[in-house]
């Protein structure tokens, strides 16, 4: 098996995009308006940074939106390659989004909570170019979708890594000390984290290097 491409998400300066990119990540996660979570950062900042990196990096939209209009909208004030829809799709479908958005990647993500969580993925996997498993519960009062630091059920994630006809991120409290678990356990296409490679919020070169080479 190849080494996972890494994502480092909420990303919040082009100083934190460089750092990230000269470790290796091969994607940004840049993060809208959340109900809740950290990394939030607005949509012109987004906008420079995403204009900032250059090929072949990808810049993911964080987005909430859950309407695809709405959705559309959010990709085109901040001009990411790739949206990463934190919610379920609630209004539209996603050819809408394709169809608006031509080139432009989605990645769904799914909160692992139950193996209901294998049914929804392998059914809106079809639909988009890529799954994102993480730890969130969009079901509370506040919902959490993503950031949350905890690690879910990895052997669900491993059922829909061997079903799922697109590949898959895995996300939810990777950190050096636990990566080389996470990959024997699902052994997914990529892996995305923030916390992890971070210390009081901002991202720590030491705890990223550690990261890395645990990865590689």
């Amino acid at each position: 098996m190849s080494a996972p491409r890494v994502k480092i998400c909420c990303i919040s300066t082009p100083a934190e995009a460089q750092l990230a990119i000269r470790y290796g990540a091969a994607a940004l996660g840049l993060v809208g308006p959340m109900p809740s979570g950290p990394g939030v950062i607005t949509d012109d900042e987004i906008a420079v940074i995403a204009k900032a990196v250059p090929p072949p990096i990808a810049t993911f939209l964080l987005t909430s939106e859950t309407a695809a209009a709405r959705i559309i909208a959010h990709q085109r004030r901040v001009n990411t390659n790739t949206v990463q829809l934190v919610d379920a799709l609630t209004d539209g479908a996603y050819a809408d989004i394709r169809a608006a958005l031509p080139g432009i990647r989605l990645v769904q993500v799914i909160h692992v909570i139950d193996e209901r969580s294998r049914d929804e993925a392998l059914q809106i996997a079809p639909h988009v170019d890529a799954l994102l498993l993480d730890s969130g519960n969009p079901n509370l009062a506040v919902k959490e979708l993503g950031g949350t630091g905890r690690v879910h059920n990895w052997a669900i994630s491993r059922q829909i890594r061997e079903q799922s006809p697109v590949p898959i991120f895995l996300a939810g409290g990777l950190r050096p000390d636990n990566v080389r678990q996470a990959i024997d356990a699902v052994e997914p296409f990529g892996l995305d984290l923030c916390s992890g490679v971070r210390t009081q919020g901002q991202l720590d070169e030491a705890k990223l290097a550690a990261f890395m080479k645990n990865v590689y």
